[in-house]
């Protein structure tokens, strides 16, 4: 089957944690016979910041890791839906994608049919920004793909879709696995952007003052961190490295003891259920892992045996403290995580959901 997706960036992971999952489903897609074709913005944020920070060595690296993916880049004006679309049996569409381009791929399907069309969403704006997403127009898709339960239930309360599914994020564990020959030198890790104060408080009490006053060898990689940020990471004793390529993270978290998740507010808020797409690749990466409280209320885990909860900054020092000192409890630990990643958890396991939809449909 040939498969159209239009999404934000394949190419680029800067501030796009999307992109990490979008190359696992595509690179599980054409392992599997079927023709992948991806479409992408010529001047998306994304790419134009990663060029911007780093030129384009990062292409050429993506290029290598992933021989088997290339993205086609587009100017939106120019663009030919029928051209594009010619011989589709599926196609679908992120969300950060500009309405006007979803509303035109719907109208092209209304039109001219012969495919399935799917609205892929995997932010928080449905709750965070809900006039937006209103601005969508999925009359004529035949559904929604929702990165958990409460934003799928979201799309049909609201009316903005007639059918939804949950589709959630996963690890691709062709990328993501343990690498037992990498020396672990340092501490605790954490890769994650700063963003926009969603997370701020949270990341001093589950992560920075922690580091400080256990004084840990701690890592930490990312984008948007404004100066003041770095200081404050400087002062704690913190390295501040930048943003790693999503492809070499596997060989971070090999270096590393123990990494900690921090979600972001509206997700612990407003979606629970959704714990993005880091704690699935860090748990295929074996290394232990202490979450900051999310509510797993799809039980897409067992916290306790695939992680640790911390309630707050006192219990997030007594566990990192009992993980580092305890090898044998920071490998079990580990190991049960990955276990159920690779049971429930991988790319592979969405692709088999992704193709039951469209049998369905």
């Amino acid at each position: 089957m040939k498969i159209v997706l239009f999404y934000h960036s394949l190419l680029s992971d800067w501030n796009n944690g999307n992109a990490h999952f979008l190359r696992g489903i595509a690179s599980e897609l054409i392992t599997r016979g079927h023709e992948v074709v991806v479409y992408e913005p010529r001047h998306g944020w994304s790419l134009s910041n990663l060029r911007t920070a780093h030129g384009e060595a990062p292409l050429h690296d993506f290029a290598a890791a992933y021989p088997g993916l290339t993205s086609s880049l587009y100017e939106e004006p120019a663009l030919d839906l029928d051209q594009l679309l010619d011989g589709a049996g599926l196609v679908l569409v992120h969300e950060w994608n500009a309405p006007e381009l979803v509303r035109q791929i719907g109208l092209h399907r209304a039109q001219r049919g012969g495919y399935r069309l799917l609205f892929h969403d995997t932010h928080h704006r449905a709750v965070s920004d809900p006039v937006a997403m209103e601005a969508y127009d999925l009359g004529d898709y035949d559904g929604v793909l929702a990165y958990g339960e409460v934003l799928r239930d979201l799309y049909l309360q609201h009316g903005w879709a007639q059918q939804a599914w949950t589709w959630h994020e996963a690890a691709d564990t062709c990328v993501f696995h343990p690498l037992p020959q990498v020396r672990r030198e340092r501490d605790l890790v954490w890769i994650g952007n700063w963003g926009d104060e969603e997370r701020s408080a949270e990341l001093r009490e589950f992560l920075i003052e922690p580091a400080r006053k256990l004084k840990l060898a701690t890592t930490v990689h990312g984008v948007r961190y404004p100066e003041a940020a770095q200081n404050e990471l400087g002062e704690a004793g913190i390295d501040f490295r930048g943003w790693v390529p999503n492809f070499r993270v596997p060989e971070v978290f090999a270096a590393h003891r123990v990494t900690v998740h921090v979600p972001r507010r509206p997700y612990v808020e407003a979606l629970p259920g959704i714990p993005t797409i880091r704690p699935f690749e860090a748990l295929a990466c074996g290394i232990p892992l202490i979450s900051a409280p999310w509510s797993d209320c799809e039980h897409l885990f067992t916290p306790g045996e695939d992680f640790l909860i911390a309630r707050d900054g006192r219990e997030m020092r007594r566990q990192l403290r009992a993980l580092l000192s305890d090898k044998a409890m920071a490998r079990e630990l580990a190991e049960h995580g990955r276990k159920t990643v690779l049971a429930r958890h991988t790319c592979a396991h969405r692709v088999d959901e992704l193709l039951a939809i469209v049998r369905h449909l």
